[in-house]
């Protein structure tokens, strides 16, 4: 398991002017991940000569200013035995969806839960739930579940189950060469 931090789409406009040198710095440093130490912040703030403290402040005032999406655990769940992941795909009828996307949500073991626009004719899906499980059967018997819980605003649904493990990353600044501005 790896803690990551997951800069938002802001931080692309705010990189160009809104992002202090200090603060560009401190993405950098996190982007890839959090150290698992037991005083991560201090970690990070170390080599750039920052406090812990003030590496998790400013950490919080960008998440707080939309700048950094969240800080998350980001576990690993092959190697927690959780071998089968689908990504549910469901046709909900829009005027439920806010409700019952925020009820899907809300249950254990939902990783993902995300609204998206349909693509009609060809794509009638517009709620996005990921589930994991270590058989196949088992992500079946949640999405069974999903559906009893979406009744009758669901119309369809589908299970696309992960076929390979792709490295999982957020927005990525680029380096600049020499010292920080």
């Amino acid at each position: 398991m790896s803690v990551s931090t997951c800069p938002s789409e802001p931080l692309a406009a705010a990189a160009e002017g809104g992002l202090d040198a200090i603060d560009r710095a401190i993405v950098l440093a996190t982007q890839a991940g959090l150290p698992l130490v037991p005083d991560p912040w201090a970690a990070v703030g170390k080599p750039l000569g920052l406090d812990g403290e003030e590496v998790r402040l400013r950490m919080q005032r960008m998440q707080e200013s939309g700048m950094v999406r969240r800080v998350a655990a980001v576990p690993n769940h092959y190697r927690l035995g959780y071998q089968a992941n689908g990504m549910t795909v469901w046709d909900v009828d829009d005027a439920h969806i806010e409700r019952l996307g925020r009820a899907v949500a809300s249950i254990p073991g939902v990783s993902h839960c995300y609204r998206r626009p349909r693509h009609l004719p060809a794509w009638s899906y517009n709620l996005f739930v990921m589930l994991h499980g270590r058989s196949h059967d088992e992500v079946e018997r949640q999405a069974e579940a999903l559906r009893a819980l979406l009744g009758d605003a669901c119309r369809d649904h589908r299970i696309l189950y992960s076929s390979r493990i792709l490295k999982k990353t957020g927005l990525r600044l680029a380096r600049r060469p020499g010292p920080p501005r």
